[in-house]
């Protein structure tokens, strides 16, 4: 998962907002104090940041001086009246920030949080230069980077493989070399495998992809959850070359799941 610094004082809203996003990212809650703050910083390295502005005239402007030279990449979300943010400014007038103005739905949020990591992050969409003719194409689709490294380089030999750390970025690479088969993590966080299986059905030109669901949870509600979407296949995490190979053999000889 993401990880997500969440700076603020603690309320209703505060409260409210980390309950949410714990559903989609690793939230560490900071609240006024500096010395607290500043040390959390350094031991998270957060992906993003958000910053709940009410009363944020109290904050050591240390905080944000640090975010401005040593993580200046990292992107900012600040939730604020126009009032509250104009104070913020003072503070951090030379480091990119996005505004949400505050009353706002939690939805909204993690579409600007989604849409921030994304614009912020390399896009991950790795693959052959010039494919084996004669191979089939195997797109993966994992936001845990060993994963991909590993599963590449298990299949890269017998088809040829692309690869997407994210669901956006798996229809990016649907577009550049078009998959016979899709192995798709299922608990991915902000756009997951759900989503990501719903994007691809909702486009005519790629909706029979075959997906092979990727998971690591092995709960009944949860399987019943993934079988609900009638993939092509899924396994369970840790997964065996084995159980792969015949799960991506299976999709291609027509005996699926």
């Amino acid at each position: 998962m993401k990880k997500l610094l969440l700076m603020g004082r603690m309320n209703d809203v505060m409260k409210n907002l980390s309950d949410y996003l714990q559903n989609y990212f690793r939230v560490q809650v900071c609240l006024e104090n500096t010395e607290n703050t500043l040390a959390m910083i350094k031991v998270l390295e957060p992906d993003i940041v958000v910053i709940l502005l009410i009363g944020v005239y109290e904050f050591d402007n240390s905080i944000f001086l640090l975010l401005q030279n040593e993580y200046p990449n990292t992107p900012i979300v600040t939730i604020g009246t126009q009032g509250e943010y104009e104070n913020f400014q003072f503070f951090c007038k030379d480091v990119q920030v996005d505004n949400l103005i505050r009353p706002i739905d939690n939805a909204l949020v993690l579409e600007m949080l989604n849409h921030k990591l994304e614009t912020a992050q390399e896009v991950v969409v790795e693959e052959k230069a010039e494919p084996v003719g004669d191979m089939k194409n195997v797109l993966v689709v994992d936001d845990d980077a060993l994963t991909l490294r590993n599963l590449k380089m298990a299949l890269e030999d017998t088809y040829n493989v692309s690869i997407a750390n994210s669901g956006m970025k798996a229809i990016s690479a649907i577009g550049k070399r078009r998959p016979d088969v899709i192995l798709l993590d299922y608990e991915m966080p902000v756009c997951d495998g759900r989503q990501t299986l719903e994007m691809i059905r909702a486009d005519a030109e790629i909706a029979d992809i075959p997906v092979i669901f990727l998971t690591g949870v092995s709960d009944r509600e949860h399987i019943e959850a993934v079988i609900g979407l009638k993939p092509a296949g899924y396994l369970l995490k840790p997964i065996t070359m084995e159980d792969l190979e015949k799960a991506i053999e299976d999709v291609f000889s027509g005996n699926q799941q």
